[in-house]
């Protein structure tokens, strides 16, 4: 049996994350100094304390992001003044390369390493995989995809180059997206880091009330869901029915409010100190097709992808099958994005399949009426939930041992007092009106902003909503919190 060799460089890492302490204590004392000092020295507060807050997940891990940073900066001001197209191609080329081959490395490696070593033994060649035991940095994906994006989109002549080395890097590293978005645009960013900005009480309380969402979306919902879908998928031999469709269910929503919960608290942080980030979710569920679904869940990534690698190779020009392998290779490099799995790589693929037979499947698939938006609805919600158990399950058996035990029992409520998951019907009721308060939210924001709307009714109403939810967070959450799922991506 061939073993591999393992070479660690770096020990695992203890981050400040937004749902504790720590970041309690930071955030007053960065708004304060931001806010007192004239608008010349507040790009130094945010780069000094957006280098503080990522230190505080691996203080090595540090020369990363700076080097990405330098790299791009480098390349930027290289492509302002090279006018031979030849040469502008090799300054993007060589960024690229380096800022991915950064990504390769700590992300893909052992992957591909592993894989490769799997192929070479189906032909007889017996190799001993090389394993790096590197932990993978926050938000590496995040921040590469934001320096590649201010490149490419120099290259293209569509953004100023920036000269201020210190506000690029701000712009890279601004501590609340840093980690897990939005992957922000150079055109929507870059420009307020340099902009000189007035105190606004109405943004900074209406980024208090989003970051209040936020919290409640991640503490009293994605938390609570979190311990049965972990106990679930600890024992998959053992779940079966309605503890599997439980478990599929909430993994859905625990996703959602995790993530969206994350981009929210960044939105509203980034509020507090006058600056607008672009908005990460806009009720996915509430989509009727796959691809409605992907305008409104994670669209900083989705249209990261539309712009820099959909559309460059050839989007829906040419014929069908191009159309439709171009779609598929997007969804396919977007599952990988997420993960050095093939269980993510086959998340992306359903997706892409989805959308190709969408688009195969339109003139029979148009949506009229109430009925058929809720049907189309459930549909697609459905389709979601079952790709959500592939893109949590650890391995493809696993994801088909969930898929099987789930129809063992289901129904049968004996079986169902017999969770073995912790489940029982007060739980049930408990997270089935989180889960409701949650689905009117986003029924209602398809058309309107509730939180602009609750932010115009009598102070009566507004601090009762406000209470209901710290008091409901607090009574909810679990006594210790998770970490957000996407800081592993």
């Amino acid at each position: 049996m061939k073993t591999a060799v393992g070479i660690d460089l770096f020990e695992r890492d203890i981050g400040m994350l937004f749902n504790s302490l720590a970041f309690a204590m930071f955030l007053p004392v960065v708004f304060v100094l931001y806010w007192c000092l004239p608008h010349k020295y507040r790009w130094g507060v945010l780069l000094v304390s957006s280098y503080y807050f990522y230190m505080s997940w691996n203080p090595k891990y540090v020369m990363l992001i700076f080097l990405t940073t330098f790299a791009a900066y480098l390349a930027g001001r290289l492509l302002e003044h090279e006018e031979n197209e030849g040469r502008r191609k090799s300054i993007v080329v060589l960024t690229s390369v380096l800022c991915l081959g950064i990504l390769f490395v700590f992300k893909y490696y052992n992957f591909f390493s592993e894989n490769l070593v799997n192929i070479l033994q189906l032909v007889s060649i017996q190799l001993h995989p090389i394993t790096l035991n590197l932990l993978l940095p926050v938000g590496i994906s995040f921040y590469t995809f934001q320096t590649l994006s201010y490149v490419l989109d120099v290259y293209k002549r569509k953004v100023p180059v920036e000269h201020h080395f210190g506000i690029f890097a701000t712009f890279i590293s601004f501590f609340p997206q840093l980690v897990a978005g939005p992957i922000e645009r150079t055109e929507n960013l870059l420009p307020q880091i340099n902009k000189e900005k007035v105190f606004s009480y109405e943004q900074a309380t209406s980024g208090l009330r989003l970051m209040a969402w936020g919290f409640f979306k991640k503490l009293a919902i994605a938390d609570v869901l979190a311990i049965y879908v972990d106990a679930a998928y600890a024992s998959l031999d053992k779940c079966a029915g309605i503890d599997c469709l439980c478990a599929i269910v909430f993994f859905s929503i625990q996703i959602y409010c995790d993530f969206s919960g994350y981009s929210d608290i960044a939105i509203g942080t980034a509020r507090l100190l006058g600056i607008e980030l672009m908005t990460n979710f806009h009720s996915p569920y509430c989509a009727t097709s796959v691809k409605e679904f992907w305008s409104r869940w994670h669209i900083s990534l989705s249209t990261w992808f539309r712009d820099y690698l959909y559309i460059p190779l050839g989007g829906n020009r040419g014929s069908k099958w191009q159309h439709y392998s171009n779609i598929m290779l997007t969804f396919l490099v977007s599952g990988l994005w997420h993960g050095a799995n093939w269980t993510f790589i086959l998340w992306g693929g359903m997706h892409g399949i989805a959308l190709v037979m969408e688009n195969c499947l339109s003139r029979f698939l148009s949506v009229k009426g109430r009925f058929g938006k809720i049907v189309s609805g459930l549909t697609v919600f459905i389709f979601c939930n079952l790709a959500w158990v592939m893109f949590r399950a650890s391995s493809v058996n696993d994801f088909c041992l969930i898929i099987s035990n789930l129809w063992t029992g289901l129904g049968n409520w004996a079986e169902f007092k017999k969770s073995t998951i912790g489940l029982n019907a007060s739980v049930l009721r408990g997270i089935a009106w989180t889960i409701a308060v949650l689905m009117l939210y986003d029924f209602v924001s398809v058309k309107r902003d509730v939180l602009k709307w609750l932010a115009t009714r009598n102070i009566a109403v507004r601090w009762a909503v406000y209470l209901a939810i710290v008091f409901y967070i607090i009574l909810k959450m679990p006594l210790q919190s998770s970490s957000f799922i996407y800081f592993q991506f």
